[in-house]
């Protein structure tokens, strides 16, 4: 008879194969239809049947996941073999076991494989606020060639989301991708790979630049972006500033921009799968920057306000947040008439340009300017 523990190990193979079902009685004691669950021989000999039964079928399961995942171009980690079912294997089975390395599954029909819940922690940062660049346990990388690093920077544009190797030749190549564009994208892809997780063993899968399907997958759980981290400094500023806390407003704000180095993903700047995050991440910039200016402004820095944000009108003439923080500092720096010009002129660019007024809150302060508001001080 079987044991208890190899019954409880078989009962997912019983019930695909449709040869039993667990019975009402005792655990791990399983029913073949038609016959008693308590026997002599005959039972006895059915049994070793089906358990010679269960082991093929695992073989083959094993061989026919591992067709599926070749087929898909899937990252399966290698199966342990169906020897394992005997209670042996060879050094690499006992090997994979001591790892708790996960079974390979399929689930439904274009799934993805079931990963690992034990993802390693953060080693690798990726700066995409500016050209793109990448550190391993806290040393520069080389990223390569320019290609290379543009197929870098559409993967962590998406982190944590397939892109499809179609999107990938569309954008590396101007959507006129030359024959060899897929050979060129593997090495390139393998080559990240070595740079990115250079520890990682032959044959081992990739943790974090993975093949999903048809595409790759850059997995967010074991990278840090600094585009992450600047909108989790500008949520703190925005909060800070909020509750009144300017000291850390104003410390959160500037922690955020200072990991700004130039154009969000410089290298693919122009591609239509980037556009959406590229003009997010710039929107979340101008608004950080208007929000240390109005901390400046509340603790008492005028001047500094003043000469940042008269750079910042020019540069963004239409952004009347920054055009009211201008004329309350230049006010409170005791230039009352600069301050009316600056309202002035920003309301006859609006009325030129756009054929409308200024917002109430830009008509309110130039009038409680020209009244001098003692709230205003």
């Amino acid at each position: 008879m079987l044991k208890g523990s190899e019954m409880a190990n078989n009962e997912f193979d019983c019930r695909a194969a449709g040869i039993g079902s667990r019975a009402g009685g005792g655990p791990g004691v399983y029913v073949i239809p038609g016959q008693r669950s308590a026997g002599g021989g005959g039972d006895t000999r059915r049994i070793a049947e089906l358990e010679r039964e269960v082991r093929e079928l695992r073989r083959v399961n094993e061989t026919l996941k591992m067709c599926f995942a070749k087929a898909l171009d899937l990252d399966f980690p290698l199966p342990r073999a169906g020897r394992e079912a005997k209670g042996h294997g060879d050094g690499a089975d006992a090997d994979a076991a001591s790892r708790g390395t996960p079974s390979p599954g399929v689930g439904r029909a274009g799934g993805q494989p079931r990963e690992s819940s034990d993802v390693p922690a953060a080693e690798v940062e990726f700066r995409v606020l500016g050209p793109v660049e990448a550190a391993v346990g806290g040393r520069a990388v080389d990223l390569g060639a320019p290609k290379q690093r543009a197929a870098l920077a559409l993967l962590v544009s998406q982190v944590g989301r397939p892109v499809s190797v179609d999107v990938m030749l569309e954008e590396l190549w101007d959507g006129q991708p030359p024959p060899s564009a897929m050979t060129s994208l593997h090495a390139y892809v393998a080559n990240l790979r070595r740079v990115l997780e250079p520890d990682r063993a032959p044959r081992k899968p990739a943790t974090l630049l993975r093949t999903r399907g048809r595409g790759y997958l850059l997995d967010g759980r074991a990278a840090e972006v600094d585009a992450r981290r600047f909108g989790e400094r500008a949520t703190a500023g925005w909060q800070a500033l909020d509750r009144g806390d300017l000291r850390r407003a104003l410390s959160a704000f500037e922690e955020g921009l200072a990991l700004w180095r130039g154009q969000a993903y410089a290298e693919v700047a122009d591609a239509a799968q980037v556009a959406p995050e590229r003009v997010r991440l710039e929107e979340l910039r101008l608004s950080a920057t208007e929000g240390r200016c109005a901390a400046l402004v509340a603790v008492g820095a005028h001047e500094v306000a003043v000469s940042e944000l008269a750079a910042f009108t020019r540069a963004h003439p239409l952004r009347e947040y920054g055009c009211e923080l201008l004329g309350l500092a230049l006010y409170r720096a005791g230039r009352q008439a600069d301050a009316l010009a600056v309202l002035r002129t920003h309301h006859r660019r609006m009325a030129q340009e756009l054929g409308i007024d200024p917002s109430p809150s830009l008509q309110h302060l130039e009038g409680e300017i020209l009244r001098q508001a003692p709230e205003l001080g």
